[in-house]
């Protein structure tokens, strides 16, 4: 069961979020909020996995709350604005979603599934942990090793490419393309092999078919249909999906 806050000054705003949630079997309202003070304390005593939270609220407002919440496992967050404007910023202080006001049920509906796609995610994301944590108990520590390097074969020779130098990599079938550069080189593997290969500090999975570089990105923008586009230093421009979107550091973005 999906455990839910709702933060809004309104009342008729927040009586059209708990309505919206009633079609919903797998979601229950722990409480409502009409401030941030007392909504940080709801989050801290109920623990929700899920907060609608408005943006315009009297004294401190959405963005502002989120700064002062430091919860250890703090919930997912969507959204509700009158203003599209808060779009871009919303995603850059890792809120999975936003939705217009007044309320569209599909679009609702839209950021409801995004939210329990997150939270299965954040659910095996926890049993890996777990798994790995259990692992380490009966073996010695050794330390996360991530690949530096890939083996080609270009001509019958084979050749390195280290890692630092990929701009993104992108799913081929059998097969996945290395972007280096001006050059391409193509290794038999899956992107999900590949992914679980390389260091989650310098490479993120941005849609089912790539992967890329965080230090190659440069700038961000949103699409009408929720998906993004990241444009590479290079001016590649990349899509990426409302899956994967999440995983992104805005904050290393440095804006075209």
């Amino acid at each position: 069961m999906i455990r839910v806050l709702i933060v809004d000054d309104e009342p008729l705003a927040r009586r059209g979020v708990r309505v919206c949630l009633r079609r919903a079997a797998d979601v229950t309202v722990v409480g409502e909020a009409e401030c941030s003070d007392d909504a940080l304390a709801m989050i801290d005593r109920l623990r929700p996995d899920l907060v609608f939270l408005d943006v315009q609220m009297p004294g401190v407002d959405g963005f502002g709350m989120l700064a002062q919440m430091h919860s250890d496992a703090p919930p997912l967050v969507v959204f509700l604005t009158a203003h599209e404007a808060y779009a871009l910023k919303a995603f850059d202080v890792r809120a999975i979603d936003y939705v217009m006001k007044p309320i569209d049920d599909d679009r609702f509906d839209e950021a409801l599934r995004l939210a329990r796609q997150r939270l299965r995610e954040r659910s095996a994301e926890r049993q890996l942990a777990h798994q790995r944590e259990t692992a380490a108990a009966w073996e010695p520590a050794q330390g996360e090793r991530w690949q530096t390097r890939f083996e080609i074969r270009h001509g019958g020779k084979m050749r390195w490419v280290e890692a630092g130098d990929i701009d993104w990599i992108e799913a081929s079938g059998d097969y996945v393309t290395l972007h280096v550069g001006s050059r391409i080189h193509m290794i038999h593997a899956s992107l999900d092999s590949i992914e679980q290969r390389l260091d989650p500090s310098r490479f993120t999975r941005i849609h089912r078919s790539s992967i890329v570089a965080l230090d190659r990105m440069q700038g961000f923008s949103l699409l009408p249909s929720r998906d993004a586009i990241i444009t590479l230093k290079d001016g590649t421009e990349l899509r990426v999906s409302r899956r994967f979107r999440h995983r992104l550091r805005l904050d290393a973005i440095r804006t075209l």
